[in-house]
């Protein structure tokens, strides 16, 4: 894979529901319930039951690593979190991530990727250090 400047990466979808929400809550151990009870996200005011930011971020992480062919390609990424990810009680939110080499020097390669969800951007300023050659 070329990770010349220039190179852009063909978006990848992810749907998350309720269940995902539940499961990523089980394997993370954040319980929050704004992340899968209505009463409890109008409470805190919010407009609905939201993902958690983090598995947003690893919805980001894995797109890439996809993209690399490897898991760990990945050095660092560093974001800001710009948007809530809003679940709704039926169906699924659209998580789609994309991106670009910005940079590619010695051994290394700065890749910007976005991230929405529903057309609204919800990561910002994501930008993954990468190793390459990526076997």
């Amino acid at each position: 894979m070329s990770l010349s400047a220039g190179t852009t990466f063909t978006p990848v979808e992810f749907e998350i529901t309720r269940e995902t929400l539940v499961r990523y809550a089980g394997a993370s151990g954040d319980f929050n319930q704004i992340h899968y009870n209505d009463t409890a996200a109008a409470a805190a005011g919010l407009p609905g039951v939201i993902a958690h930011g983090m598995l947003t971020l690893a919805l980001a992480n894995q797109a890439l690593c996809r993209w690399l062919g490897s898991s760990t390609a990945v050095i660092e990424l560093a974001n800001r979190f710009t948007s809530m990810v809003i679940v709704p009680g039926t169906g699924s939110a659209t998580v789609t991530v994309t991106g670009a080499v910005t940079r590619s020097t010695g051994p290394e390669a700065e890749i910007e990727l976005s991230v929405t969800a529903d057309g609204r951007e919800v990561l910002g300023a994501l930008i993954a250090r990468v190793r390459h050659p990526v076997p």
